[in-house]
């Protein structure tokens, strides 16, 4: 108990340093990288900084809401450091820090849980009553060999081949309207990668769960929980121009079996699909199937499109069985959805996106757009906006998914070093 909270008094000093930093950095000249060779080891230290304004506009429900509308900025900062030895040995760090008001995390809703990726909280430290955050996001060791790759430590887990919805990523997955997906965060696990032929490889993935906890900086326990913890093993090959992939194993307790495809038709419109049927450990529980299809196409001139139809077998067959507090459905409250999405490079500089979502259980839908312009080699600005539509709650009762949903609209910039 002692060392846990030596440690957590040296991440509050480092994260006051680290955010102090934040402010001066970007007045100061910098770099694109720091790189170093020292014999067979090499040293890579790279970082990004961004500050972003953001507005909240909710419906008007007290019982729902705080607040109607909800303006603020926040600052965040991850540094991230490579190393590689000899041997195959490799090293990965992301030390991340943010600013943001309560307000912010929340949207200015009652019911949002500030509880981050499961993960332990040994390497989460909260301040200045939880505006604040330091964490190690990544954190592990690697080895990789012709036909062996091994990682240990705290480490993003993606296990999609869909865009939009995927049921299949089981670990920290980003919602459908995420647009920014540089990083995914991490969790703790170990992960083996064997090559059994040129073209066809078994991946074996354990990852540690844990127990809730209130008292935490970031809602989990630093204890790990064996019936939160996941097993899951991998196998794809390439069959002509597709790739396909079976999965099995545990994910907290559920007896998961299901795969994936990515391939080509026609040599021009892609197709993706993942899926599995789970079987939950407890007898009062019955099994549920997930499942989303996608296709995809891009032009000569830049332009994409991509659908996506998504089964979600959890999901809820009316707007009145919804329930916010319940984690059993995931990002997504409803049973069936479509999404529709598109990008295009209006210049070099300027590129530009849009997803739309539809909840076909309450007929609501949610439109996101996103703009990125690169103003250097090392910074961006990005100007984001949600727009929802759908029946917005009366009194206590949820008409419908998006309609609970807040309108948004935000400015980022981000610059790299």
């Amino acid at each position: 108990m002692a060392k846990s909270q030596m440690m957590k008094s040296n991440l509050k000093s480092t994260a006051a340093a680290l955010l102090a930093a934040l402010v001066v950095l970007p007045v100061l000249p910098t770099y694109a990288f720091y790189s170093n060779q020292y014999d067979d080891t090499s040293l890579e230290l790279r970082g990004m900084l961004s500050a972003s304004g953001i507005m909240f506009q909710n419906p008007d429900n007290l019982l729902f809401y705080n607040s109607k509308g909800v303006v603020g900025a926040a600052v965040g900062g991850r540094l991230m450091l490579d190393v590689e030895g000899s041997g195959g040995l490799s090293f990965e760090a992301h030390a991340v820090a943010d600013y943001a008001p309560l307000s912010l995390r929340t949207g200015g809703s009652r019911f949002a849980r500030l509880v981050d990726v499961e993960r332990s909280d040994l390497l989460d430290q909260s301040f200045d009553r939880g505006r604040s955050h330091l964490l190690l996001d990544r954190i592990n060791v690697q080895y990789v060999s012709p036909r062996l790759s091994v990682k240990v430590g705290r480490q993003p887990v993606n296990l999609a081949a869909t865009f939009f919805f995927t049921p299949n990523d089981f670990f920290a997955p980003f919602a459908a309207s995420t647009f920014f997906r540089s990083y995914k965060a991490g969790v703790d696990a170990a992960r083996a990668d064997i090559q059994l032929a040129d073209l066809s490889q078994l991946s074996l993935i354990a990852v540690l769960g844990y127990r809730s906890s209130v008292s935490s900086d970031n809602g989990w326990s630093n204890r790990p929980d064996a019936n939160r913890h996941s097993y899951v093993a991998r196998v794809s090959g390439v069959f002509g121009d597709f790739d396909l992939a079976l999965l099995g194993g545990s994910v907290k307790k559920e007896r998961v079996f299901g795969g994936d495809f990515q391939g080509e038709l026609f040599d021009w419109m892609g197709i993706r699909g993942e899926g599995h049927v789970k079987w939950p450990d407890s007898p009062l529980l019955t099994k549920t199937t997930e499942f989303a299809l996608g296709l995809e196409h891009r032009w000569e001139n830049s332009l994409s499109i991509r659908v996506e139809q998504f089964y979600h077998g959890r999901g809820a067959t009316s707007a009145a069985a919804y329930n916010l507090l319940s984690p059993v459905s995931g990002l997504y409250m409803g049973r069936h959805y479509s999404a529709a999405g598109a990008g295009y490079e209006f210049t070099p500089l300027l590129t530009g996106d849009a997803t739309a979502i539809y909840n076909w259980v309450d007929q609501s839908a949610l439109m996101a757009l996103y703009a990125r312009y690169s103003l250097s080699d090392e910074s961006e600005l990005a100007l984001s906006g949600t727009l929802t539509m759908g029946g917005q709650p009366l009194g206590p009762v949820i008409q419908s998914e998006f309609g609970l949903y807040a309108h948004s609209i935000a400015v980022e910039y981000r610059t790299y070093f």
